[in-house]
């Protein structure tokens, strides 16, 4: 770890706090920071600088840590230059250390007991006297409400042979979206169709949420224009298992989960369902990509209570016209 110190506007007053575990990727929660550790990694290897700069900014960082837990806004804006900056997300900007201290001190006569969490990206030293530094803060409250997170800038300026915060800017923290573990299903994208046979047409879709986190998948079996089965499937990215996962919930009342894999071209869903009955029914099933309108879906290694049933011969389906999807 190298730098640590960010300025966070929470209810429309500032407040500053430093890293605790940057880099790392689990949830932040309501509960004490963990202590500041000598050597602590960011996300990406500093550029530039050298190990004494970067002791000093460690040292800086573990001094503003406990003047937080302290409370003490005269010793935390003394971490700033004489004439610092600070800049919220809404864009109301601090300019100077008695202006900045003014907002810690309103800032801790109303809240109490307030730890601040900073993930550290990426620390580069710009020149013999600067450095820049950038990551996400999160302030953790004590009473278990969410924490109040965002993104951040710091110019770290050396004065007098002393680091200080020269500027500091905040971003709203937007959520990284799940696309990128699931875009390997961007392909399935779309409505899909098998060529009907004695009346009887299957039918299935796929779908993003509005944020990629999710893909929506509906499916529907007709009989002369009749359904007879139907349900919804939510794909989604565990981050706890690394895993593309699914949750099942048919029109009858069955329901389940699954997990998708492989990727490519072709994806194996293994999956586990619970009847309305109670009965316990597992399968394989696997889609394969034909040209840009045709996929192969197959069932195999079908179980129904510990008895094996016979796989469901592969049924090819078109992609159906749909504008809502480009005509893909």
């Amino acid at each position: 770890m190298k730098i640590c110190a960010a300025l966070l506007l929470v209810g429309g007053v500032a407040t500053v706090g430093l890293v605790v575990r940057p880099g790392s990727n689990s949830p932040v929660a309501a509960r004490p920071v963990e202590p500041l550790a000598l050597a602590i990694p960011i996300a990406q290897p500093p550029k530039g600088g050298n190990p004494a700069d970067e002791a000093a900014l460690l040292k800086n960082a573990e001094s503003y840590v406990a003047a937080f837990d302290k409370g003490d806004a005269k010793t935390l804006a003394a971490f700033w230059t004489a004439d610092g900056d600070y800049t919220g997300q809404t864009g109301r900007r601090l300019a100077g250390r008695d202006a900045i201290e003014q907002a810690f001190t309103e800032f801790f006569a109303e809240h109490k007991g307030l730890k601040l969490r900073i993930d550290i990206d990426s620390l580069r030293f710009v020149g013999a006297d600067a450095a820049v530094e950038d990551g996400t803060t999160a302030v953790i409250y004590p009473d278990g409400l969410p924490s109040s997170r965002a993104r951040y800038t710091i110019v770290h300026a050396r004065k007098d042979g002393k680091w200080y915060l020269d500027s500091v800017r905040e971003a709203p923290d937007i959520p990284l979206s799940n696309y990128e573990h699931l875009r390997g299903l961007e392909w399935l994208i779309g409505e899909w169709t098998d060529e009907v046979n004695q009346g009887e047409a299957a039918r299935i879709s796929f779908d993003w949420t509005d944020n990629q986190n999710f893909v929506v998948s509906h499916f529907t079996t007709t009989v002369k224009g009749a359904m007879i089965a139907g349900g919804t499937q939510w794909i989604a990215w565990d981050p706890v298992s690394k895993a593309v996962r699914c949750w099942i919930f048919e029109s009858n009342g069955g329901f389940g989960e699954g997990a998708w894999s492989n990727g490519g071209n072709t994806w194996t869903v293994k999956t586990t369902l619970v009847l309305p009955d109670g009965t316990r029914t597992t399968a394989r099933n696997v889609v394969t990509r034909g040209d840009a309108d045709s996929i192969t879906w197959e069932v195999r290694d079908r179980i129904n209570n510990g008895k094996p049933l016979p796989d469901i011969k592969p049924t090819r389906m078109k992609r159906a016209p749909d504008p809502a999807h480009n005509g893909r």
